[in-house]
């Protein structure tokens, strides 16, 4: 009969000590995922950027307190999660942006046909409750 031997037993430090550094993986690679859907958003006019950054900036205060610092003082970027983070403020020009950009994504929908019914009438429905929600936010 071949045993294998026990696993050795990592004391509780050790143990703490590789959960955080897994951890602190994840949260960086979170962030960096966010940035990258941030940094798309910039260049293609159907996808929001300021979101991904609210979200890059979280993840990044959770395991990046350097680049969530650098996100903070960027002339471009910081001022938009800075009010987000303030007074949950949006600005005018993001909510019109947003809304009209939900508002022709929903109508578009409807000229696919291959769509299924309760997807193309779901999806309009989800984005006028997101569209509410964010005019009813502060103004940055």
């Amino acid at each position: 009969m071949n045993q294998q031997p026990p696993k050795p037993y990592l004391p509780s430090e050790a143990r703490v000590v590789r959960r955080r550094r897994i951890a602190l993986v994840l949260w960086r690679a979170l962030t960096i995922v966010f940035v990258g859907l941030a940094a798309v958003g910039a260049v293609l006019p159907v996808m929001p950027t300021v979101p991904f950054l609210l979200v890059a900036a979280w993840a990044a205060s959770k395991g990046w307190p350097e680049f969530e610092r650098w996100l903070l003082r960027h002339p471009r970027f910081g001022p938009p999660i800075r009010h987000w983070r303030e007074r949950g403020a949006v600005p005018r020009r993001a909510k019109w942006t947003s809304a009209l950009m939900m508002a022709g994504s929903g109508i578009g929908m409807q000229f696919f046909s291959q769509i299924p019914l309760w997807l193309r009438m779901a999806v309009p429905a989800v984005m006028l409750a997101v569209a509410v929600w964010l005019w009813t936010r502060p103004e940055a």
